[in-house]
């Protein structure tokens, strides 16, 4: 594990000329009016979609000096996927570049260039594994949300971080476009620009927060974990994400709705097009609710009324009809495949009243401590985990609470500060009359 978050001032370069330097307002004062970031220090650079382009700046990033600042943008609700459209990139020495991806899918030249250098990234959770598609690593990171959520700031965007610290106003709309978009818009350059021109600053800033505040070694810890951390499970059974699923009363409906989404599904694959825009999941809980036997009654729906969809009623038909002839064996079950996660918090009191008990007091000693400590409850301590400790508990002794804290992947310094409140809780809860259930 790396060390605790060096401080040291990173090299500045050509954005000093844009820098503020006014201290957080206290309560007190009034908010100091923001200075408008309209325009890249350099301007805005050229789309990198060359490999000869891409090795001249692998080579210029290599010679830069300080961390790089990350970014990357996708085209979520427009395609099919979450891959990286755009990746840019900023580092002292360097300047700052906007590389096409599509163009240039393998940019390994650049990670090669980069090992040993801090990534500079925010909400890096979000754009690790588009980067990763593309062979873009970190060796060690800072994360500048992440950094605000351990420092008990209230907004952790970008834009509200920056305007804290720096005094700057920095312009968002264009976070939701359709970045797939070729050629790419020059206002939305300059906004993919823009996102790593003061990555850096902000976080030579947030990194003496922290080591005022004591929390260097946290963040560091937090950093590497999210550097590090795994590729989700595919889930089992992913079409159960429908949203009004819950409205489907019984397993054949249920069977209607698995068909569609992976009609859908494979649809939306195919077209490189956002599921949502193939189809709502509102129309197809509304299928399967209806249980139409012929093209012209599901296009009777006013959900599959528009153009494009009622072009497409025999394909979505036929889903259904794949549902309605299967035989009872092969319909679905209500409460989905076998799983070790607790049930929902909701049903506790009636499951195992016990367990709510625990979970009420696990849960208000987080909440204290996180108080005390100025960090959201659920970045000291994850929910499900504080689930999992309160539905199958070990050992109501701070030695087997920290065992299984670290079994559930906490982190040592979240072990340190909750351990011995939650073991604590669970010796209190075993005494308390149970919480009642539904009646």
């Amino acid at each position: 594990m790396p060390g605790p978050v060096d401080v040291a001032p990173a090299p500045r370069d050509a954005l000093d000329p844009h820098q503020g330097t006014a201290e957080t307002p206290t309560g007190d004062e009034q908010p100091r009016p923001l200075t408008p970031l309209t325009e890249p220090a350099e301007g805005v650079p050229p789309v990198l979609d060359t490999r000869d382009a891409l090795a001249r700046y692998a080579q210029a990033l290599a010679a830069g000096t300080g961390p790089v600042a990350v970014d990357a943008e996708r085209a979520s609700g427009y395609r099919y996927g979450q891959r990286a459209y755009l990746v840019q990139l900023r580092r002292h020495g360097a300047g700052t570049a906007l590389v096409d991806p599509v163009a240039l899918p393998d940019l390994t030249e650049l990670s090669e260039a980069l090992e040993g250098v801090e990534w500079v990234v925010h909400a890096a959770s979000q754009d690790l594994a588009c980067l990763a598609e593309v062979n873009l690593r970190p060796t060690r990171l800072f994360d500048t949300e992440l950094a605000g959520r351990l420092l008990g700031r209230e907004r952790v965007g970008l834009a509200p971080m920056v305007a804290e610290e720096l005094g700057l106003g920095l312009a968002k709309e264009h976070s939701a476009v359709d970045w797939s978009t070729r050629p790419l818009p020059l206002d939305w350059l300059r906004y993919a620009a823009l996102d790593v021109e003061l990555l850096v600053v902000l976080r030579e800033r947030l990194a003496a927060h922290l080591d005022a505040a004591g929390k260097a070694d946290w963040a560091c810890q937090e950093f590497e974990a999210v550097r590090l951390a795994p590729a989700p499970s595919p889930r089992a059974e992913p079409w159960r994400r429908v949203s009004g699923l819950h409205q489907v009363r019984d397993v054949r409906r249920m069977a209607v709705v698995r068909e569609l989404w992976a009609a859908r599904e494979e649809m939306a694959r195919t077209r490189d097009i956002s599921p949502g825009r193939v189809l709502p999941d509102a129309a197809i809980v509304a299928a399967a609710q209806a249980l139409p036997r012929t093209p012209g009654q599901l296009a009777a729906l006013p959900l599959f009324s528009g153009r494009n969809t009622r072009r497409r009623t025999p394909h979505w038909q036929a889903a259904i009809d794949r549902a309605l002839a299967l035989p009872e064996s092969d319909l679905p079950s209500r409460r989905g495949p076998g799983t070790d996660e607790p049930p929902p918090p909701r049903a506790w009191p009636d499951r195992n009243p016990g367990a709510a008990v625990r979970l009420d007091a696990v849960r208000a000693q987080v909440r204290d401590v996180a108080g005390r400590h100025t960090v959201p409850q659920e970045n000291l301590l994850a929910p499900d985990t504080q689930r999992r400790l309160a539905w199958d508990p070990p050992a109501a002794d701070v030695a087997a609470v920290r065992a299984f804290l670290a079994d559930a992947g906490a982190r040592p310094w979240q072990v340190d500060l909750v351990a011995e409140a939650l073991a604590a809780a669970l010796r209190e809860s075993a005494s308390a009359p149970p919480r009642p259930g539904r009646r």
